[in-house]
């Protein structure tokens, strides 16, 4: 069976799975395709269709959740978790101000310098 699935941009694409495949076969072809975590993935059926939410679980049947060929899926994502190494990080980076200031070229008039501060506080601007 071919499903359209179109995530929050609005962007579309075309899945192809089995008839008799399960939620995980799709959320599977879906990772490989595009490339997005399967593990955050919530489906649901358009609004036509008699099952909006895909079961979360994916052993279950795509057929039994309401989907058939040609159907239409929005893929929306869940929160991260708290184990996520960007979890607390500021705009995800991988490491924190203090981890990195010390190797942190400041500009000051188009003159940079080296600092080797070890602290935000350590630095000053006249």
């Amino acid at each position: 069976m071919k499903v359209v699935v179109e995530i929050l941009t609005g962007n579309l694409f075309y899945i192809q799975v089995g008839n008799d495949a399960t939620v995980g076969d799709l959320k599977k072809e879906i990772e490989a395709q595009e490339n997005l975590p399967r593990q955050r993935m919530i489906l649901v059926v358009d609004k036509n269709q008699s099952h909006p939410r895909i079961n979360d679980e994916d052993a279950a049947s795509l057929v039994d959740c309401g989907v058939q060929d040609g159907s239409h899926i929005y893929l929306f994502f869940s929160h991260l978790e708290d184990e996520s190494p960007y979890h607390h990080r500021e705009y995800g980076m991988e490491k924190k101000r203090e981890e990195i200031l010390p190797y942190t070229y400041i500009s000051t008039m188009g003159e940079p310098f080296l600092t080797l501060a070890n602290k935000v506080s350590d630095v000053t601007c006249e």
